[in-house]
């Protein structure tokens, strides 16, 4: 198999005022052109969970309160998984050229976490208007503006 090489891009920093993707200067100028959009897709490192024991979970017993009892990690947002890649769409608040931050509305990634690629998020490639989901999810909210204000807390069983 051949060996996968990953570069960061740069890392989150979170703080109780805000989050922010802080690119390192030399992929500074990958931002020109991300003015306008609302939204970006951010692929991090779960580099908490970069150990054998995460990698090698595969079932997670009942991550959800409605879920399944058994559920593999392709079908949880688990960080523990094979890969320890992360995938989450984010609020722009502000784009800062010159010293290469973005600010970001909420992201659920930890202080210093790496960052892999940042995308642009687009409704025409990005956005599937009625996703099929299982039951035991259907309630969940529709879309990325709502789940702020939904009671994530009363989902999980962790």
């Amino acid at each position: 198999m051949e060996k996968l090489v990953l570069n960061p891009i740069g890392k989150i920093a979170v703080s109780d005022d805000e989050a922010v993707i802080e690119l390192k200067k030399e992929f500074i100028p990958a931002l020109e052109g991300l003015e306008g959009f609302g939204y970006v897709q951010i692929l991090w490192w779960f580099d908490g969970c970069d150990n054998e024991k995460s990698r090698s979970k595969l079932i997670e017993k009942a991550p959800y309160k409605k879920s399944p009892a058994i559920l593999g990690t392709f079908a949880t947002r688990s960080p523990e998984r094979p890969n320890p890649i992360a995938l989450t769409s984010a609020y722009v608040t502000y784009i800062d050229y010159e010293n290469g931050v973005i600010g970001l509305a909420y992201i659920d990634a930890n202080d210093g976490s790496p960052v892999l690629d940042i995308k642009p998020y687009t409704p025409s490639l990005d956005r599937v208007e009625n996703p099929p989901v299982p039951d035991w999810c259907s309630h969940w909210p529709k879309c990325n503006e709502q789940s702020g204000n939904f009671d994530w807390g009363q989902e999980f069983n962790f």
